[in-house]
């Protein structure tokens, strides 16, 4: 059973929401705004939260973006009527987990949440480096089984695109990967997009595992072509 937080201004579909989720075994309440989302999640927690983009006031991607930079992490699979590929990496350069457009039948809705609430086991070992559950670099230590960074004492919470993105990474770890790749491999996503919002995600991850973010040592730009990752910099 998981506590679901349903962040959904329109009232009958919330309700329904609810009221399958709890027919599934959950705990469900519902928030109408983001503020009321955000202010929820103060006074009590939830496993997993279930948000709508297209809210009053603060919209989903905000209330995303507000809990990352918080650090509070609770998984997030993000509800919306615009499922563009440039929405979708919006989406996920956010913080969301998941992504799913409306409308929708209620067993993908279902699946998706079940696969969200055992995230922190990998469905698949990909070859090669990352093969392993911990990946350490530079004093740094990916632990991609529960899915968080962790830096001395420090652990930092990843989202699954953050995790896949930086699996990938290590994977080919020295060579040049193109953004068409990175979209391609990590996101599944094969029309013509705006490879620009691969750059505001790469920004977020380099203030998770560079010293200085303005001046990376490990998630390098490789200027009109992609990024390369590099675990043991040269100089040290």
């Amino acid at each position: 059973m998981a506590r679901i937080l349903i962040v959904e201004d329109e009232h009958h579909l919330a309700e329904g929401l609810r009221f399958n989720l709890e027919a599934e075994g959950h705990q469900a309440r519902i928030a109408a705004s983001g503020e009321a989302a955000l202010a929820d999640l103060q006074a009590d927690a939830a496993d997993l939260l279930v948000l709508d983009v297209m809210l009053p006031g603060m919209d989903g991607f905000a209330v995303a973006e507000q809990l990352r930079a918080a650090r509070q992490y609770v998984p997030i699979l993000m509800l919306t009527a615009r499922g563009s590929a440039e929405d979708v990496l919006r989406g996920f350069a956010a913080g969301a987990d998941d992504y799913l457009a409306k409308p929708f039948e209620l067993r993908i809705l279902v699946a998706r949440i079940q696969g969200l609430l055992r995230r922190r086991a990998w469905q698949e070992a990909p070859p090669g480096a990352a093969e392993k559950e911990t990946f350490e670099f530079a004093g740094r230590a990916l632990d991609f089984g529960n899915l968080e960074l962790r830096v001395g004492e420090r652990r930092l919470p990843l989202t699954l695109m953050e995790a896949n993105l930086l699996r990938f990474l290590i994977e080919h770890a020295g060579a040049v990967v193109s953004r068409k790749e990175m979209l391609e491999q990590v996101w599944g996503l094969h029309e013509q997009t705006d490879t620009r919002a691969i750059d505001n995600f790469v920004v977020r991850l380099r203030r998770y595992i560079e010293a200085d973010p303005a001046r990376p040592r490990h998630l390098l730009t490789v200027r009109g072509v992609g990024y390369r990752f590099v675990p043991e910099p040269k100089d040290g």
